[in-house]
């Protein structure tokens, strides 16, 4: 029984790995763009990454997307995600309201989904209170300048620390991600309203956080996943 589950550990990690491929080079291609322009490819790039994350998502699971209401909230999420992306690749304060609305869906619909899977204990581990104090500070610095975007932006802090600590149940990959999502926002939201706020890496460290966030939930999500159904 041993001799033959460590060949297809690794035949399961090998197609893992090759679905994520053309998402990984897209990312890798995104961040080049990002870094040199023009502007035209980056919001080109940007909007092709969250399909190819769907697609090594459907890649691996095939028919069960269809099935399994685990997969479909993954792509939901996803799929969320992407019109966030596209809403905040325009300027304006209802673009980035309707992308914040679209991310708290994602962050709603991720909850969700590590809710539904197995979980290492009831309650998440004891270090992810640390997300709690990670939202007071973010409340205390960046709410006295969100004006009349305070509500809408507390709330969607408070969604995030929880996914990112309902993440922290799902082992490391998932876990990372759930912090890395909080990075990416947290720096996105300095950019946003913190007075005198200047960061020359501030995009660069916005998407490639938030990339490999999405990326590492996905992967995580789909191994737990198919080591409980498989």
């Amino acid at each position: 029984m041993t001799q033959t589950s460590a060949p297809m550990h690794t035949t399961s990690n090998r197609s893992l790995s090759a679905a994520f491929l053309p998402y990984v080079v897209a990312v890798v291609a995104h961040l080049a763009i990002l870094a040199t322009g023009p502007g035209w490819a980056v919001t080109a790039t940007k909007a092709l990454l969250m399909p190819l994350l769907v697609l090594a998502v459907v890649i691996v699971a095939r028919r069960r997307v269809a099935t399994d209401a685990s997969f479909r909230l993954l792509v939901l999420a996803i799929g969320l995600s992407w019109v966030g992306d596209v809403a905040l690749s325009f300027p304006g304060t209802l673009a980035f309201v309707v992308g914040l609305a679209c991310f708290l869906g994602a962050h709603v619909v991720y909850i969700a989904l590590f809710l539904r899977m197995p979980r290492a204990g009831r309650r998440p581990p004891k270090w992810a209170i640390v997300y709690l104090v990670w939202y007071a500070a973010f409340l205390l610095l960046l709410g006295p300048h969100t004006g009349v975007l305070l509500v809408p932006v507390a709330l969607y802090g408070l969604v995030l620390a929880a996914m990112a600590a309902a993440s922290a149940w799902h082992g490391p990959l998932v876990a990372i991600g759930g912090a890395l999502f909080v990075v990416s926002d947290s720096v996105l939201g300095l950019g946003r309203f913190l007075p005198g706020y200047d960061f020359a890496l501030h995009d660069l460290v916005v998407m490639s956080s938030y990339l490999a966030a999405q990326g590492l939930i996905a992967a995580g999500v789909l191994r737990t996943l198919r080591t409980e159904r498989w």
